[in-house]
């Protein structure tokens, strides 16, 4: 719910109370909330009223009050004036909408702050001096983003909210129309145990989510930072995890940054440079068996039983002499040996940098 439906609510609220219509306009005449049809004559009186230096006044039907955030007139609030007793109810109800109007504005500027933070917008200097005015503290924090897929995520948001067990210190913004940035504050948790209970938080997301709301995403996180202006740095680790992870470790719908492996590193390498090292292993052809389904799932299993013959054909229903003559195939179509332990890795590598290659071309 947007915050000025919330004023709206609140001066509803107080008219069931005290029988008595409000207004609310910013400063320069522009109506937030009311109760009643404001005028041309009300929007003249506001503005007149917040370029002098009177707290309140009654002029029109009105008894006006000023709101103040930090010194300046934000807000002008107005309240039907009944008489001299109604005074004492149009500064009780001042209050009360100068506390929301505080609540919701503090709201903005700390989520405003922490995307500023976020995308790398803000100074050092500067971090450190809004921080302390927002009294956002220093703590152990890691960034996970949350990708939907989506254009509306204003659902997913808040589930994120109830589902993430937000503390003081955490956070939940959007930077984008397709993801969700949790940070969250993990100065509680054990440095032994610290690793299990980021793939926990982010298991959790993926998990309630779909059941939640429907909704299949991928969660990256990045490292734990210590500083507030680090939290750029752990935010762009949370992203390129699901970067590295959709086209390396697309089975997995949880990614960590410490955990990319090579793939982080192949990620980075310039085309001319994976370019020259496909040609270099395959020569000016790359194998078509690379897109044979059945060839690189055997590939896939074997890899993933270190090379061990007797317990991927096991694994794969099949004779330790079929296996074989599959490998031996595969050996003529790629000129590489992957019973050897180099060729395997050879060829690891080579696969990886033609997804890398295929991922940036599309």
């Amino acid at each position: 719910m947007r915050s000025d439906q919330k004023l709206q609510n609140i001066l509803e609220e107080i008219k069931s109370i005290t029988n008595l219509d409000s207004l609310l306009y910013r400063a320069k005449g522009t109506v937030v909330a009311a109760t009643t049809e404001a005028t041309l004559e009300e929007e003249h009186i506001v503005v007149e009223f917040a370029g002098n230096a009177k707290k309140e006044r009654v002029a029109g039907n009105y008894q006006w009050y000023k709101i103040t955030l930090d010194g300046e007139t934000e807000y002008i609030y107005g309240l039907t004036f009944n008489g001299e007793d109604s005074k004492v109810i149009g500064r009780m109800a001042a209050s009360q909408v100068r506390m929301a109007v505080e609540n919701f504005e503090g709201q903005f500027d700390r989520n405003n702050f922490v995307q500023n933070v976020l995308l790398g917008n803000m100074l050092t200097v500067d971090i450190y001096a809004k921080a302390k005015k927002l009294h956002i503290e220093p703590a152990s924090r890691v960034v996970f983003v949350v990708d939907t897929g989506k254009k509306n995520n204003d659902v997913a948001i808040e589930l994120v909210k109830n589902l993430s067990d937000m503390k003081t210190k955490d956070f939940v913004t959007s930077v984008d129309e397709h993801s969700i940035v949790l940070i969250k504050d993990v100065s509680h948790f054990k440095e032994i145990e610290m690793e299990a209970e980021l793939e926990r938080i982010a298991k959790s997301l993926v998990d309630n989510l779909h059941m939640e709301a429907m909704i299949k995403v991928r969660v990256g996180y990045g490292n734990v930072v210590r500083q507030i202006h680090e939290i750029t740095q752990s935010f762009q680790e949370a992203k390129m995890s699901l970067e590295v992870g959709r086209v390396f470790y697309a089975e997995h719908d949880t990614i960590s940054y410490g955990k990319l492996g090579i793939g982080r590193l192949i990620y980075q390498l310039p085309m001319s440079l994976c370019e020259m090292y496909i040609k270099e292993v395959f020569g000016d052809t790359v194998p078509e068996i690379l897109d044979d389904e059945e060839a690189m799932s055997t590939i896939t299993k074997f890899f993933e039983n270190n090379l061990n013959i007797s317990e991927t054909a096991r694994q794969l229903y099949v004779h330790r002499n079929t296996l074989v003559y599959r490998l031996e195939r595969i050996e003529e179509a790629i000129g590489l040996d992957i019973r050897s332990f180099e060729d395997a890795m050879t060829f690891r590598i080579a696969v990886m940098v033609i997804a890398h290659m295929r991922a940036a071309k599309n």
